[in-house]
């Protein structure tokens, strides 16, 4: 549970950010703590010693450090104790070390770093070195230059969820589609996740509107592929034109229409404007979504580890 005192290390990390001049601003897309320092975005994490020359402890939901590193310019800050002793690491060299760290079947990785500033490591004496990124300012708050076109973080979220969205239909045997081939989730293509470079022309269904549709997963039948599933992801204030792409399946009873979203309100008073048909449209919060995507993760794991 969080303590005053990391409260304050947080704050007082914010303040530092402030008189160097950096504009700070919090995530409010997100519910991880992260905030827009200049041009990177941050997770930060504080942690004080319960007894001398312990490690400090930092716990980190993979969800939260998934939706993190796939923003522009990401990085994790960690306070060990002091202001002073903050390790400020790109997003990548958490990411790349995560799999080394032991966790529990909620997801939640146990960062343990020790008082020289080493990471932690599954095995015997496995450390990583953490002393270069010793209050790497610098680093923050002058990222290298992001090439190609920039993404909010609504953009972002919005590309995470479509990942999570293909993955989970890929591990339970569906064929997947997304329009949004070029976007990234994780380093890979979502045109790469995806098992289907286009989606099937369907006899009831109007394939402009279809192959629009952020996330399809169809089964397949005979030599036939049928929609099971589809999904429009609304994170921006936007139109919410989703629902009415989705209507272009309601002639197929068997297919399951979803919306994701952070804001069931507004599902409910753009959901109503398609009052007939209502019943077949179902909403999903976005952090539901990620804790499927973790169980579903979750569960492969098992699957292979005991090979049943």
């Amino acid at each position: 549970m969080e303590s005053a005192k990391t409260r304050d290390l947080v704050e007082q990390f914010l303040q530092k950010a402030r008189d160097l001049n950096a504009n700070v601003e919090l995530l409010r897309v997100l519910r991880s703590r992260a905030y827009q320092i200049g041009t990177a975005n941050v997770l930060i994490r504080a942690a004080v010693q319960t007894s001398p020359n312990k490690a400090y402890f930092f716990g980190l939901n993979y969800i939260t450090a998934e939706e993190v590193a796939n923003l522009d310019n990401p990085f994790f800050a960690f306070i060990c104790g002091e202001i002073e002793q903050t390790l400020i690491l790109p997003a990548s060299i958490v990411i790349q070390h995560l799999p080394f760290i032991s966790r529990d079947r909620n997801g939640e990785y146990k960062i343990n770093i020790r008082p020289n500033l080493e990471l932690v490591l599954s095995g015997r004496k496995n450390r990583f070195d953490c002393s270069g990124y010793l209050n790497a300012w610098q680093l923050l708050l002058n990222p290298p230059k992001i090439i190609g076109e920039k993404n909010t973080v609504e953009q972002s979220l919005h590309t995470v969820v479509q990942g999570r969205l293909l993955e989970i239909g890929n591990i339970r045997g569906y064929q997947t589609f997304s329009p949004n081939k070029s976007k990234k989730f994780n380093g890979k293509p979502l045109g790469s996740i995806a098992t289907l470079p286009t989606p099937p022309k369907l006899e009831f269904s109007d394939y402009e509107l279809l192959r629009q549709i952020d996330v399809l997963w169809f089964r397949e039948r005979s030599k036939y592929l049928v929609p099971e599933y589809a999904f429009e992801v609304e994170i921006s204030t936007g139109t919410w034109s989703g629902v009415g792409r989705m209507a272009t399946l309601l002639d197929y009873s068997n297919a399951r229409l979803y919306i994701i979203s952070n804001d069931p309100k507004k599902y409910q008073q753009v959901v109503q404007a398609y009052s007939d048909f209502q019943p077949r449209y179902r909403h999903v919060q976005t952090e539901d979504l990620g804790e499927l995507y973790a169980a579903e993760l979750n569960l492969r794991e098992l699957r292979a580890k005991i090979d049943l």
